[in-house]
């Protein structure tokens, strides 16, 4: 009997030391900073902090689009691989040219990435003025417009009319908020148009031609069994990508095959 209860105190010793590491365990997870998702706040650099507080989300909103044909939500899509990809020229008469889907594709990727990361603008810029309210200071933000651009190389995202003035002692005045993003969705999107415009006025495109011009391009052209296309665009440097889809001078299912066989 004796020994039986030795055994038990034993346990219950391990099971005490067990729940001890796991608190600390778990107090180190939450308590330590994780510099690699949290923005650090400087009050000397506010636009450090929107860079780092906005960058991840605009990374992911990007990548979003990409995946989709330029889209958050895409409505006239096809289904590849579980993903909706949007037509960006469609016809659904057989044999017939393709109708160009979004004539300003840039345009229409800039206004999808500034809708999808308005509410994480907002909330970065909240938590801007709290950091500095903690700190001491007086703080006011005077609001303007979010624009982001598509540019050679990069996605700059603006805000204009933006102004926060801060005051402890002296007062600062900040105007120049400027999200930049390495990313070479200019480019891609560039290169889609120019395939859009070929299949709109032939009824397809020759892809060997973006890849000579450009030898760390990839493009893959995906014919489906629907008479659609889909085309990736793939960057070799850093594996970015734009994929997306066109149904143009579509033939009926058998009907390439019953030509081919009748000549």
């Amino acid at each position: 009997m004796g020994v039986l209860k030795e055994r038990g105190g034993q346990v219950t010793i391990f099971i005490i030391i067990a729940v001890i590491i796991i608190g600390i365990a778990l107090s180190i997870y939450l308590l330590v900073p994780r510099a690699e998702t949290e923005a650090v706040f400087d009050a000397t650099n506010p636009a450090g902090f929107m860079q780092t507080c906005l960058e991840k989300e605009i990374e992911s909103t990007v990548e979003t689009i990409s995946s989709q044909g330029g889209s958050i939500v895409p409505v006239n899509y096809i289904l590849y691989q579980d993903n909706k990809i949007e037509y960006l020229c469609y016809t659904a008469e057989w044999y017939e040219t393709c109708v160009v889907q979004q004539p300003l594709l840039k345009r229409h990727i800039e206004s999808e990435i500034r809708d999808d990361i308005q509410e994480e603008v907002e909330t970065c810029f909240a938590n801007l003025q709290e950091n500095y309210r903690d700190d001491s200071y007086t703080v006011n933000l005077e609001t303007g417009k979010t624009v982001v651009e598509l540019l050679p190389k990069r996605i700059v995202t603006r805000f204009e009319n933006y102004v926060l003035t801060v005051s402890k002692g002296e007062t600062s005045r900040h105007d120049s908020f400027n999200v930049i993003l390495n990313n070479n969705l200019y480019e891609l999107s560039s290169i889609a148009t120019s395939i859009i415009d070929w299949e709109a006025t032939y009824g397809d495109a020759e892809t060997t031609i973006y890849m000579t011009y450009y030898p760390d391009l990839k493009v893959e052209k995906l014919k489906q069994t629907d008479g659609s296309t889909i085309y990736i665009l793939t960057d070799r440097n850093d594996g970015n990508k734009f994929q997306f889809a066109s149904r143009s001078v579509a033939w009926p299912p058998g009907y390439a095959e019953s030509v081919i066989n009748e000549t």
